[in-house]
């Protein structure tokens, strides 16, 4: 019994176990062990980058915090209302413009789908959503420039566009017939039980409980990107330091269509999320990796990522899912294509 016991423990501490501070841990354990030399530096590149996107950093946390503490994000069923034309011209617009978690997106289209909103619609937010929001711009604007991340507001739409009309258009065929599968709901303490209904309070400061949301957000979140940006500059700088340039110049460099292709598959299973790769793909520019390649990744791992799969995974059949993941690739690549020409 005391076996059992202390296993479960065990198992118990390894779950509540923070596993990407554990992985910064272990990185520099190892560079300490392995290259005790390139402790320091890699220590100094992280702190820098770290103070170099302070400002960005803040504002994002302090403008999600806002967001959420004021309800903003129920205006976005504003966008389901109409004919489904405008449904998925509004839904790729919103998508890529307010934050939303992933355990946000699950309940809110869940719920969109039980009401009978057209999947077109639903789709298009779903590719716009993962994609690009406040503080993802500035995070991006800070280390990729400020064309950059407009290009990719702008992808993000166009994500949504193409996703929403491709959905329409092929809505008869067997891919799209009887989409959803039975679930058994969803839950999440911070996100509400109507994520439908309320109108957003622009005034919260005489709130008690929207000043706590506010509190709660801005520690919530900053912590995240916090956590996420460290891991993000820390890769970097041993990337920069041990990856030859010339491998990357010579897989992700060029004009081709062929490295923006490349870019896209890559980016895909690879992504980690919109936070940590702008940086990482910052230091993959400065080894070689090609503008358009950069976007493709950028776009395709957005789509892919653990949280933005997770919540269509668990509401619709394996056939959306992987309609939903070939239209990513299929747009990443023609926003990278569209980038390296403007570029």
């Amino acid at each position: 019994m005391a076996d059992i016991s202390t296993h479960s423990q065990g198992r118990r501490t390894w779950l509540k176990l923070d596993k990407v501070w554990l992985t910064m841990v272990i990185i520099l354990a190892l560079v300490a062990v392995f290259a005790p030399n390139d402790l320091i530096p890699t220590l100094q590149f992280t702190a820098k980058s770290i103070l170099s996107t302070g400002v960005f950093i803040t504002f994002a946390v302090l403008t999600v915090a806002y967001l959420r503490a004021t309800g903003a994000e129920t205006i976005v069923s504003e966008a389901f209302k109409g004919n489904e034309i405008r449904m998925i011209v509004m839904a790729s617009m919103v998508g890529g413009l307010l934050p939303f978690c992933s355990c946000e997106v699950i309940p809110f289209v869940a719920a969109l789908l039980a009401l009978g909103t057209p999947l077109s619609a639903v789709m298009a937010f779903w590719l716009a959503s993962p994609i690009m929001d406040p503080p993802m711009f500035l995070i991006t604007s800070g280390t990729l420039g400020f064309e950059f991340a407009i290009a990719k507001t702008i992808a993000a739409v166009g994500f949504g566009l193409l996703g929403g009309f491709t959905v329409k258009v092929f809505s008869k065929t067997s891919v799209f017939a009887d989409p959803l599968k039975v679930v058994s709901g969803s839950s999440c303490n911070s996100c509400g039980s109507d994520p439908l209904s309320g109108k957003p309070v622009w005034k919260l400061w005489g709130d008690s409980e929207r000043v706590k949301t506010f509190r709660d957000v801005v520690f919530e979140n900053g912590l995240f990107l916090l956590k996420w940006l460290t891991l993000a500059y820390m890769l970097e700088s041993l990337m920069i330091r041990y990856v030859p340039a010339d491998w990357i110049a010579g897989f992700l460099g060029g004009d081709g269509i062929g490295t923006i292709i490349l870019g896209a598959l890559v980016g895909a299973p690879a992504y980690l999320n919109g936070y940590a790769a702008a940086p990482l793909v910052q230091g993959l520019i400065e080894q070689g990796m090609s503008q358009g390649a950069a976007m493709s990744f950028m776009m395709a791992g957005g789509v892919s990522c653990i949280p933005a799969a997770i919540a269509v995974w668990a509401l619709v059949k394996t056939r959306v899912f992987v309609a939903y993941i070939s239209i990513g690739i299929v747009g990443s690549v023609i926003a990278g294509l569209a980038w390296a020409a403007y570029v």
